[in-house]
């Protein structure tokens, strides 16, 4: 969208709609752009939601598995959680094999894991990057 088609939108007119958006860049309100990619379109098609628990819930074996999973690109999201697991992931991948792999060759490789429970999403019912504000 363009600084002009947003600052007709919101009623303003384009160079203070522009100021607005640098003050919300600079203050990190606004703290990347991106574009969304389709994952079927580029062959990534399998979405699988995996629960971590640790063997201890110290903060070193926190950190060292968040530092492990930090360069795996195909997890695109991971969160510290409370309750009865300590991660939850969702990672993306091609086929069944694929996450085999993955799983065998780099989750279970992480020190202090004790146990892995996958789940697979048969479909998007929604997904959203806007806030409710």
């Amino acid at each position: 969208m363009t600084v002009q088609a947003l600052a007709d939108r919101v009623g303003l007119s384009a160079s203070p709609c522009l100021r607005r958006i640098r003050q919300m860049e600079a203050s990190g309100i606004i703290s990347a752009y991106s574009a969304l990619v389709d994952q079927e379109s580029v062959g990534l098609p399998v979405s699988v939601f995996i629960s971590i628990k640790l063997e201890r819930q110290r903060a070193a074996e926190l950190d060292r598995f968040a530092q492990a999973i930090a360069a795996w690109p195909e997890v695109m999201e991971c969160y510290l959680m409370t309750g009865q697991r300590d991660f939850l992931l969702r990672v993306v991948c091609a086929d069944l094999s694929t996450y085999e792999t993955f799983l065998r060759e780099k989750l279970t490789q992480v020190e202090g894991v004790g146990s892995i429970e996958s789940s697979f999403a048969l479909g998007q019912v929604k997904y959203s990057r806007v806030l409710p504000l």
